[in-house]
C-alpha cells in the first residue's frame, strides 16, 4: 500500500479537493484508495461487494469533503466513511432475511459449552493459527451477526452505537454479541482440543 502522506502534505491535499481539482481527488484515491477497500473487504467478504461499498465511501467523501472539518486525519475521516458505506450495505441486507444460518453452522457451535479461553484475545491475535482459525470462524457467521461482532470486539464500537448504526435494538446487539462470541469460543474450543483419541 501506499505511504500516508505527511500531516502537511495531507492538508495540502485536503485544500485541494476543497477546491475541486480532479487531479487532487485521483491522487486521494491512489492514496487511501486501497486501505479503504481493505477496511470494506473486513466487513464485506464478497469482493463485489467490498468494491461497491468503494465506490460508495469515495462517492460519498467527495461529496461531503467540502464539510469535513479536519478535526482528525483525512485517513481517519475516509475510514470512518468506509466503515459506514459498508454498513450501508449490511443493513440494506439485514432489511431481507438471512440466509439459513443453520447451513452455516453457527447456532450448533454457539450451544455448545467448552472451557474459558485459556489466553486473552491480545495473545490469540498474535498467534497465526488461532488468527487464522478465527477468520475462519468469523467467515462462517450470518452477516447480520458477524457485523455486530467486528463492529464491537475489532473496531470498538459501543453497544449502542452500533444499535443506531445497524439500525437495530439493544437487546438484538446484545443478543449477536454473545451468539457471534459462542461460536467463536467454540471454534477456538474445537481446534484446542486437537485430534480425538480412537
Amino acid at each position: 500500500m501506499t505511504a500516508l502522506p505527511s500531516a502537511s502534505a495531507e492538508t495540502d491535499l485536503l485544500e485541494r479537493l476543497r477546491r475541486g481539482e480532479e487531479e487532487a481527488f485521483e491522487t486521494l484515491v491512489r492514496t487511501y484508495g486501497p486501505r479503504m477497500l481493505a477496511v470494506a473487504r473486513r466487513y464485506l467478504p464478497r469482493e463485489a461487494d467490498a468494491e461497491d461499498a468503494l465506490q460508495d465511501a469515495l462517492l460519498n467523501a467527495h461529496r461531503s469533503i467540502a464539510s469535513f472539518q479536519g478535526g482528525s486525519r483525512l485517513g481517519t475521516w475516509l475510514h470512518r466513511v468506509t466503515v459506514n458505506a459498508a454498513l450501508m450495505r449490511i443493513r440494506a441486507r439485514n432489511r431481507r432475511p438471512d440466509p439459513t444460518p443453520d447451513s452455516l453452522g453457527w447456532q450448533a457451535l454457539a450451544a455448545r459449552e467448552g472451557p474459558v479461553w485459556a489466553f486473552s484475545p491480545t495473545e490469540a491475535l498474535a498467534r497465526s493459527e488461532v488468527r487464522l482459525r478465527l477468520q475462519d470462524g468469523m467467515a462462517r457467521l450470518p452477516e447480520g451477526i458477524r457485523a455486530v461482532v467486528r463492529l464491537r470486539d475489532i473496531e470498538g464500537i459501543d453497544l449502542r452505537e452500533i444499535a443506531t448504526l445497524l439500525e437495530i435494538g439493544l437487546s438484538t446487539v446484545k443478543s449477536r454479541l454473545h451468539r457471534g462470541r459462542s461460536a467463536l469460543r467454540a471454534c477456538l474450543n474445537d481446534w484446542g482440543e486437537g485430534p480425538k483419541q480412537s
